[in-house]
């Protein structure tokens, strides 16, 4: 668990986030990215360590084909780094992304061609 004192016109008092908390806008920063997938694990695929120079992030992730994988890495960065910082009195020190698959497309199934005419038996 992690704590940071806040002291917004004064008051006194303390504000705690715990890893549980920091992960869940790491989850909802992901959701928002466009081309991947979290990882279908107990902890999504999303480690945070708190440490002196800010939190460090290690966050994997399944991208879809089609996306450019270094911009959907720098993306993933950036939108992480923008939420926790806005929502979280944190820094971010690093964040690390690993793509661990690429999900393709589901292959088209062709169509069934009706049965012709001359294959079926005429009655009468």
């Amino acid at each position: 668990m992690a704590s940071i004192r806040y002291n917004p016109n004064g008051q006194k008092g303390r504000i705690s986030y715990n890893a549980d908390i920091v992960s869940g806008i790491v989850v909802l920063s992901l959701q928002e990215t466009e081309g991947i997938e979290l990882v279908p694990s107990k902890s999504k695929g999303i480690k945070i360590c708190f440490e002196k120079e800010g939190i460090f992030a290690d966050i994997s992730v399944i991208a879809h084909y089609g996306y450019n994988v270094p911009e959907l890495a720098y993306s993933i960065q950036q939108t992480v780094k923008q939420m926790v910082e806005s929502m979280t009195k944190f820094k971010i020190a690093k964040i690390d992304v690993h793509i661990q698959s690429v999900v393709f497309p589901a292959a088209p199934v062709p169509p069934t061609a009706p049965a012709e005419e001359g294959d079926q038996e005429k009655i009468g």
